[in-house]
């Protein structure tokens, strides 16, 4: 454990990561800044509690505040090429993130698992089989809680389960997972990393500082990627993919067939799980990987993935009305994961297109008309809102009909007027959310409750936004 006592640190952004990294500071003893380029009322009530535990709180600032500090910790959603993190350098104060943080001051082993798509589910799922195999662990990370906010609880805890983006790799120091997870590689925020070799390289730290006798877990196809960027992994390797028979573990029909020594053959049957899809698949084949490595009874880790519920958000059914169904899959927010979701929904007959997409919002960088020919086969009209609703029409009206909508409900009764009795609305929107609504769970609600209006009404068209219903008007961007 890292030693802070005494320590002058600036810790910048409050929201749940920037607040969690102040908390943990000023209990460790360190004389704490904090600093936010917003001034919210959330913000402000933020600080007065920041403020009561003794922690020097800044709001509506767009530099660092003067003084010397000895280090510097940024919130995931501070780029390191802002003017901000580029005036702390030419300063010579260390940066680092929330998650290098709180693992230096964690004293448990983790297992961390990164990846485009997937890493909640798979989060989730490595932490409801450790449970179920009778290991103490917690989620935490990208997940939603961030790592500062439980390393005091590490001290009860055989395994801490990670969930870690691309955002939090870019400022680690020192963090080394014991078992690592890469789960894919496709493109996703290259707003931010800006070329597909930086945002591989940036996944690829999560081994950089493993050992020999640590474990990296690693789809066959972004192996073969990292490979090609030259990026070398240092642990011992185990291989899983839905494609490639040539990986440790894959995919059969519906089996996951392994070839590791003393643990080959059929390990699991999908179809006695609630989890449906090549992708979700390779989910699974991560989280058998890592009780392989722990030695767990491959029984009891069957009997785990059975009794699985995937969360909200992934390609959740809501309802069904008049013959149309309702999916919820918010979480997508690149093209690599609304093609999965494209290719999961069932068809009605043939050949003939039956999805309604409801897509859109803010622009992370993404070449949009890649989706263009899984469109054609599989959507029957896009409905498209938020910032990027005009540049994904330009892409995607060459293959399927395009409308455009100025809230999520509009784009709900859009959809309806042109559904019928086999249809599926599916919220996929391949752009994250922070144009309209808080959050990408936010975003799911609010569809949510479109849909249960909708089953209020007789005559099908659900009822005009308000403020409180996440129309237009509410941007509840940050």
């Amino acid at each position: 454990m890292f030693r802070l006592e005494d320590k002058d640190v600036l810790v910048i952004g409050l929201g749940l990561s920037g607040t969690a990294a102040a908390r943990l500071l000023i209990s460790r003893g360190a004389r704490v800044t904090a600093m936010d380029n917003s001034d919210t009322p959330a913000l402000r009530q933020e600080a007065a509690e920041l403020r009561d535990l003794g922690v020097r709180v800044e709001l509506d600032l767009r530099l660092p505040p003067a003084g010397q500090f000895d280090f510097a910790v940024v919130s995931p959603g501070v780029a390191l090429d802002s003017p901000l993190v580029k005036e702390l350098r030419q300063r010579e104060i260390p940066v680092i993130g929330e998650l290098e943080l709180g693992w230096q001051q964690a004293v448990c082993l983790n297992i961390s698992v990164t990846g485009t798509n997937g890493k909640t589910t798979t989060t989730e799922l490595v932490e409801h089989l450790l449970t179920h195999c009778h290991k103490r662990t917690l989620a935490a990370g990208n997940i939603g809680k961030p790592l500062c906010s439980v390393a005091d609880e590490t001290k009860q805890l055989d395994y801490l389960t990670l969930e870690v983006s691309s955002f939090q790799l870019e400022t680690i120091r020192f963090f080394r997972p014991a078992i690592a997870v890469l789960l894919n590689i496709t493109p996703d925020h290259l707003d931010r990393h800006h070329t597909m070799a930086d945002y591989a390289r940036t996944k690829a730290r999560i081994f950089e500082n493993q050992q020999p006798f640590d474990w990296a877990i690693v789809q066959s196809e972004a192996l073969a990627m990292l490979r090609a960027f030259g990026v070398k992994i240092p642990s011992k390797l185990i291989t899983f993919s839905a494609h490639n028979r040539r990986a440790d573990i894959h995919l059969d029909r519906s089996l996951l067939i392994s070839r590791i020594e003393g643990w080959v053959g059929p390990l699991l049957d999908l179809e006695r799980t609630r989890l449906r899809g090549p992708h979700n698949a390779e989910n699974v084949m991560a989280a058998l990987a890592i009780g392989r490595v722990l030695r767990l009874p491959l029984e009891e880790m069957v009997a785990a993935i059975a009794s699985f519920q995937p969360g909200a958000h992934r390609c959740e059914f809501i309802a069904e009305i008049n013959g149309v169904q309702f999916v919820n899959d918010s979480k997508a927010t690149n093209l690599d994961a609304v093609s999965k979701a494209l290719q999961t929904m069932p068809a009605s007959q043939p050949g003939e297109p039956n999805v309604l997409l409801i897509a859109g919002g803010r622009d992370k960088g993404l070449d949009y008309h890649d989706l263009g020919p899984l469109l054609a086969q599989r959507v029957k009209h896009a409905i498209l809102l938020g910032e990027t609703r005009e540049k994904l029409r330009a892409s995607w009206s060459l293959f399927t009909p395009c409308t455009l909508a100025d809230s999520l409900l509009e784009a709900v009764n859009e959809a309806v007027r042109n559904a019928a009795p086999g249809d599926i609305v599916l919220l996929s929107p391949a752009c994250s959310s922070f144009d309209l609504f808080r959050d990408y769970r936010h975003r799911g609600e609010v569809f949510r409750q479109a849909v249960t209006q909708l089953q209020r009404t007789t005559n099908g068209v659900v009822a005009a936004a308000s403020p409180t219903n996440g129309g237009a008007g509410q941007s509840g961007a940050s």
